[in-house]
C-alpha cells in the first residue's frame, strides 16, 4: 500500500481505477494507493473463517448501532480511527481483570475487597461471588467504581475458613472477563 504526498492528479480521488489500484482516504485526509483484491468466485471459507465472518458482521451491528455514543466519539478524537472502528475494536476486545485485592478482607462484614480491571474503552460493571470450601455461595454483588481502573467492594457477611472470591468485569458491547 502507497502513500500519495503532494500529488495534484490523485489528491481527493477514492475508488477503483480500473480493475487494478484502489484509491481511498484516511481520517486524516491522506490518499492512500493500493492493489486492487482478487478473490476466487469459487472459493470455499474454513470452518473458523466463517466463524470470524460472523463474528465480524456481529461487531459491524454493535458498531453501527453503537457510533453515536459519547465514549466512543471521544476516544476516536485526535486517532486515525472514527467512532464506528472504536466501537469495533471494543466489541472483539473484552475487559481483563488484573488483580483482586483482598488484603484488607479479614473475613468480616463491611470490609473491603479492591479489584482492578481494565478494558480498551470502558469497564462498566463489576461483580463479586464469594463462596465457600463447598461451593455454596456466601454472598454475591456488584462493586463500585473507586479510582482510575479500580473497583471496591464492600463485604455484607462474615465469613470463616476457606473460600474462593471469583470476579466478573463487562464492558460496553457486554463481553466478560473473569478472575478467581
Amino acid at each position: 500500500m502507497a502513500k500519495v504526498r503532494n500529488n495534484i492528479i490523485i489528491q481527493g480521488l477514492s475508488g477503483s481505477l480500473g480493475e487494478q489500484l484502489v484509491i481511498k482516504q484516511d481520517k486524516a485526509g491522506r490518499t492512500i494507493v493500493g492493489v486492487a483484491p482478487s478473490f476466487d468466485p469459487n472459493r470455499t471459507y474454513t470452518e473458523a473463517q466463517t466463524e470470524q465472518h460472523e463474528k465480524f458482521r456481529d461487531a459491524s451491528i454493535y458498531a453501527k448501532g453503537a457510533k453515536g455514543e459519547e465514549i466512543y466519539v471521544e476516544k476516536a478524537e485526535g486517532t486515525p480511527m472514527n467512532p464506528y472502528n472504536v466501537a469495533m475494536a471494543d466489541w472483539f476486545h473484552a475487559p481483563e481483570v488484573t488483580e483482586i485485592d483482598a488484603e484488607a478482607w479479614s473475613g468480616q462484614a463491611g470490609q473491603v475487597i479492591r479489584i482492578q480491571a481494565v478494558d480498551n474503552v470502558q469497564v462498566t460493571q463489576v461483580n463479586v461471588v464469594i463462596t465457600d470450601a463447598e461451593n455454596a455461595v456466601v454472598e454475591q454483588g456488584a462493586a463500585v467504581r473507586a479510582e482510575g481502573a479500580w473497583w471496591a467492594y464492600t463485604t455484607t457477611a462474615a465469613v470463616a475458613g476457606e473460600v474462593k472470591i471469583v470476579v466478573t468485569a463487562r464492558d460496553l458491547p457486554g463481553n466478560i472477563a473473569s478472575l478467581s
